[in-house]
């Protein structure tokens, strides 16, 4: 049992190090227009995951747009009410399949609802557990990281959730990386990948 905890504990690590660096890889080519949609940007992202050698190295394949089957009752259409997840991460250990996911938002310092979206179907997916065994990451495309935080904690001290809020912690491969904590799931990671600066 400690061998699969520990091997789940390293895989995420291995997660975060390929969308890290698939986010650097990405700054320092400037494709990405910070009029993108969300799926846009994961999109140029996943590629550089698929082109990380470490992740031939480390046997992790990886998708973009994920169904996470649930059991609901099979009639026609059911598929299509499966929940989607931005990226999910998957590798095998001896007969054990270990997946990790991502979720991505798009935000803004100066726009509310992109933050309240952050919130209601990013936080709350993963609090409601319709997510799990993941992470959040924001697509920073305006703005400064802290104020943008910031704008989501004083959403979450107004609904009276203040002990969810985000807070920096660190870590040796982004200085964005927040956690949260909460009552349902214990703690939550949160990537920031600030892109407000990419065309300068």
């Amino acid at each position: 049992m400690t061998y699969k905890i520990n091997y789940k504990k390293a895989f995420e690590q291995r997660c975060f190090q390929l969308i890290i660096e698939a986010y650097q890889t990405s700054l320092n080519e400037k494709v990405i227009q910070l009029d993108w949609n969300e799926n846009d940007i994961s999109s140029e992202i996943h590629k550089h995951i698929k082109e990380n050698p470490l992740r031939i190295k480390w046997k992790v394949s990886s998708n973009v747009e994920a169904h996470i089957p649930k059991n609901i009752s099979k009639i026609k259409g059911f598929a299509d009410k499966f929940p989607r997840i931005d990226f999910r991460l998957t590798t095998f250990s001896k007969s054990n399949e270990y997946d990790y996911f991502f979720e991505t938002k798009n935000l803004k310092q100066n726009d509310s609802a992109l933050k309240r979206r952050y919130i209601n179907t990013g936080i709350n997916n993963f609090t409601s557990k319709k997510y799990e065994n993941g992470s959040l990451i924001g697509y920073l495309v305006e703005g400064k990281i802290n104020e943008t935080v910031n704008g989501i904690n004083a959403l979450l001290k107004k609904d009276k959730r203040e002990t969810e809020n985000l807070n920096l912690k660190e870590d040796n491969l982004l200085k964005s990386y927040y956690e949260s904590n909460h009552s349902e799931i214990g703690i939550l990671k949160h990537l920031i990948f600030d892109f407000a600066n990419i065309s300068n």
